[in-house]
Formats: structure tokens, sequence, C-alpha cells
């Protein structure tokens, strides 16, 4: 049995799951993979448990046996558990909760976290943390312009940043451009002190800050200092052509119809181009943001890819999906509270 979204071809490290009135189970090659695979105290089995609540597992040694109508299901997301330990990566709670969530797609988790999107600073790994974020990665690979659309904490700036920096130390562009809107969210840029760039300075911070994540700050520094890099106000983009260039425009919500499309017509030759925003985010005034209805626009034009991100693609603390859930639950049922 092959599990869904899997070459044929692929070697297998343990044993897959053998069907037989209602049982599954899986030999698990290596002793030393199980205490990561069950967790401290068997809280990963627990969670497993938790999120399959019709069906049995139990562990003897190596062997793990499920039983009942998701059976061959829980033996598969731990065979992918498995490899993905294999990989070198650690297993925790949010992790086998995004893990369940693919394997109820028919996804296959292993080729999803152990994709490698860049060799960070510090020996780190970036590699997609979900089904969503695979989908965007592999859609920014493949595209000239790739829109990214999702709430806070699923990755849209850091993975666009990421793959900026692979972009540009493979030879593939010649510099990286992020920008932003620097729109007036209940602050005026005119009472902050400093020149213009000083005054912007705050809104451009998450894509500095993703920058010298990425990247040793000296690095990343000397990329800034020689111009490689540059990190500007959508403002600045006007009257250019780009050509050679990985460029990002982050909170897209934020710009009217008139600055995307100034900002989507400045791409030149050899150049990519990723936006993102949250449409859920808009502090643009009257509300008219280039990014509502941009899909409807460019949805058919070839090299263009709209990639929507959700609740499960959410990387940082539960408690964010959480606020997600409760924001959308509040706007479908008309609570107040729930603007911008």
């Amino acid at each position: 049995m092959t599990p869904a979204g899997r070459p044929s071809g692929d070697p297998l490290e343990g044993t897959l799951p053998v069907l037989e009135d209602g049982r599954a189970e899986l030999l698990v090659a290596h002793n030393h993979l199980m205490p990561g695979l069950l967790g401290a105290h068997d809280e990963l089995l627990r969670l497993v448990e938790s999120g399959f609540p019709g069906t049995t597992i139990a562990v003897q040694g190596n062997r793990i046996v499920a039983s009942g109508p998701e059976a061959s299901r829980v033996v598969r997301l731990f065979d992918e558990l498995v490899r993905v330990l294999q990989s070198g990566q650690g297993l925790d709670p949010a992790k086998v909760s995004r893990t369940i969530d693919m394997v109820r797609e028919d996804l296959s988790p292993s080729e999803v976290l152990n994709a490698e999107v860049l060799r960070a600073a510090r020996g780190r790994t970036v590699r997609p943390r979900s089904a969503g974020q695979k989908r965007y990665v592999d859609a920014i690979a493949a595209n000239v312009v790739t829109v990214g659309i999702g709430p806070a904490g699923t990755g849209k700036s850091y993975l666009a940043v990421a793959l900026a920096v692979q972009a540009l130390q493979s030879r593939q562009v010649k510099r990286i451009i992020l920008t932003r809107p620097a729109v007036e969210a209940g602050e005026r840029l005119g009472f902050l002190p400093g020149d213009l760039m000083a005054k912007v300075d705050p809104y451009l911070r998450p894509l500095y800050d993703a920058l010298y994540d990425l990247l040793d700050p000296e690095g990343a520094q000397r990329l800034l200092d020689r111009g490689t890099v540059e990190v500007a106000p959508l403002a600045f983009m006007r009257g250019r052509t780009l050509n050679s260039s990985f460029i990002i425009l982050d909170e897209a919500q934020n710009t009217t119809p008139e600055q995307m499309k100034m900002f989507l017509t400045r791409i030149g030759f050899g150049s990519k181009c990723v936006v993102t925003g949250d449409v859920t985010q808009i502090d643009v005034p009257g509300g008219r943001s280039g990014l509502v209805g941009l899909e409807e626009v460019l949805g058919s034009v070839e090299n263009v890819a709209f990639v929507h991100l959700d609740r499960r693609d959410v990387v940082r603390h539960k408690i964010v999906a959480d606020i997600i859930d409760a924001y959308e639950h509040a706007e479908r049922s008309g609570s107040p509270g729930n603007g911008g």
C-alpha cells in the first residue's frame, strides 16, 4: 500500500500498514525513534488518540497497532511522522496537529515538512510547516507573481523573504526589494521625529526583522549598505522598472487599487514578485483596498498565482489560531468588535 501523495518508488523505512479486520499496524524500523514519536509521557500519542477518537491505538515495543474505522489513516500518520523524525527534525504538539490535518486531506506530511526552502543563519533550515505553506512556496517557485492571502502568523512574509534570500544566493536575481505601504493606522506620521525614512521605519521593521533572522546581522547589513537589498516604502516604487529583482509587497491590503496597479507594473525582466496581505486587516483610508478583488482581475493571467492560507497554516502560538477563529465567528454572527 502506498499512501496518497508519495511516489511509488520511495524507499520504505518501516513496515507500512497491513489491513486485516479493521486493524492496521506499523513496525518502526529503529527503536531509538520511539521516544520522539510518542513524546514525553506519551504526550504526542495522546494527541493522535484525541484526533481519531473512534480508533484505538496500542504500542507494543516498536510496533504500533490501530483498530477502528480510521486504523489505516492513523498508521499512515505514524509512518509519516517517522519519516519526519528520520530527516532530523523533532516533533512537537503543533507539528503533530498540522500533520493530522494533512493526513485527513490525503496529503503526504513528510513531503511537506521535509521540503527545504533555505539554509539560514546559525545552521537553521527554513521549511514549510503546513500544506498551505508548501502550496505557497511551490507557487512562488513556479510563477512570476504570487499573491499570498491569509491571517497573521501564517508565514506569508517570512517565507517570501526566505525565498528571496535563496534566489539571491543562487544568483537567480541580483537584488531583493522589500516594500510596504506606510498607512497611518491610528497614528500620524507627521508627529514622528526624523526624516521620511525615519518616519516610515516602524512600518518596514517587520521586513528588517525577517531579513536579520534569516541572515547573520553583519551579512544582512552589508547587503543593505550595498543596495543589494532595498527596504523602502511603496511610494518609492513609482516610476521605476525593477529588473532581475525579487520584489515583495507586504501588507498589500493597505494599498489602494491605484497603488497596486502601479506596483505590479514595475515588474521588469528576470524578476519575481510576491504580494502578501490579510483582507481582514484593512487600514487604508476609505477601505478601498487594492488587494480586495485582485483575484477577479488577475486570476486568469498566466504566471500569476493566488494562494489562500487559513488558521491551519498559523505557525505562531496556538492562541493566535484560536483568536482568528473567534474573530471569524464574530464576523459571521455580526457581533460588534470585529472591524478592520
